[in-house]
């Protein structure tokens, strides 16, 4: 299993602690590995062929990931006056989970649209597949097996979310309040998703495009709407709602922004992804948009050629990444983007501070956000 990242590892147990906040993120794990287990067993009784395509996805599931969304509904349901323990906070841990199942969702869709070979330092579930084609001398085409099976995956993790909510044991009157943000964050990670896919077909290279993705991929799905589900769940007031509203997006852009930069400059042995494999997508990030702007307006012809060129490459070398690195860096658009995370964090900070939210969970909302945003990995 993946080592959790230092920013969400289990912290010294204290007395006010509970057993879940003692260790979210293994607390997590193992609510998922509950879940699936159940339903890896209807799969089997379905065929054993499925129930080892399903084998893929439980692995996947469970055996990577920051846990970050589950931590942020947490945390937002116990800014709310959550519970932090007995049956309401059980149940909240499983809808908490079931997050983690849109995100596996998330991934395999966006690894199979982005073409990308590997995803926490192992094949992509598509390049998976495929190589399970070839092994077994299977007919037709590898390459469109590996595509139907991601596509077939991601779909039943979405379908599966939505289950684990349901049967999480919430009452219904929390129930129909939680749907609220979870319907909300469905519809704007798949909108983000698609603009994300037409930005680089309609040549938009400004930044205001890259936040406006960022704003839908990243921050409604990663921590605006959890932070939001959790609040929700617990029955909060409408003045807290507002408050991790704008805590949410404004920390969620910084968490994809600090994405951004280390999908460029980021260390392979950490990130788990080949060096600027963000470069040889071709991802229109704010860190490209500001570089673009940057070259028109000093009239850096050279630097603009060069960064239309790298993008979407799929045979970028290392030479050429580092050629590409030292342009942002030359065209100030490292600082440029790394003044719009303090800027964003501090505005976030401020929303938080001035909410007036329950403790432990106002401290520990206001740390996780300062980890999230000033990370290597």
């Amino acid at each position: 299993m993946v080592p959790v990242p230092p920013f969400l590892a289990p912290e010294p147990v204290t007395a006010e602690d509970s057993i879940v906040e003692a260790d979210l993120p293994g607390q997590v794990r193992q609510t998922l590995a509950d879940y699936l287990r159940a339903r890896r067993a209807e799969s089997r009784a379905l065929d054993a062929a499925f129930a080892e395509a399903v084998d893929e996805l439980v692995g996947f599931v469970l055996g990577g990931g920051k846990r970050i969304r589950p931590t942020f509904a947490w945390w937002g349901w116990r800014a709310a006056g959550g519970p932090a323990e007995g049956p309401e906070a059980a149940a909240m841990l499983r809808v908490a989970s079931s997050l983690e199942l849109i995100q596996a969702c998330a991934l395999v869709h966006d690894d199979l649209i982005d073409g990308s070979d590997t995803r926490r330092g192992k094949p992509t579930v598509h390049r998976s597949f495929a190589a399970r084609h070839r092994a077994r001398g299977w007919n037709g085409s590898d390459d469109r097996f590996g595509t139907a099976a991601a596509v077939l995956l991601g779909d039943l993790a979405l379908a599966w979310a939505d289950d684990m909510l349901h049967s999480a044991g919430m009452p219904p009157e929390a129930l129909a309040r939680g749907l609220r943000p979870w319907r909300a964050m469905r519809t704007e990670v798949l909108a983000g998703q698609y603009l994300d896919t037409l930005g680089p077909v309609r040549g938009d290279e400004t930044p205001q495009a890259a936040l406006r993705i960022d704003e839908l991929k990243a921050a409604s799905y990663t921590v605006q709407r959890p932070l939001e589900i959790g609040a929700e769940l617990a029955g909060a007031g409408e003045q807290a709602l507002e408050a991790l509203r704008r805590f949410g997006c404004d920390i969620g852009v910084a968490f994809q922004l600090r994405d951004d930069l280390l999908g460029v400059f980021g260390d392979p042995e950490v990130t788990g992804k080949p060096a600027g494999d963000d470069l040889r997508e071709g991802k229109r990030t704010l860190l490209i948009a500001e570089g673009f702007q940057s070259a028109r307006e000093h009239g850096d012809s050279d630097a603009l050629e060069l960064l239309r060129g790298v993008l979407g490459d799929a045979e970028l070398d290392e030479k050429r990444v580092e050629l590409a690195r030292e342009a942002l860096i030359r065209l100030g658009a490292v600082d440029a983007v790394e003044r719009r995370i303090t800027e964003l964090t501090g505005t976030a900070m401020a929303a938080l501070h001035g909410a007036g939210l329950a403790e432990p969970a106002a401290s520990r909302l206001a740390d996780l956000a300062v980890a999230v945003t000033d990370r290597t990995r």
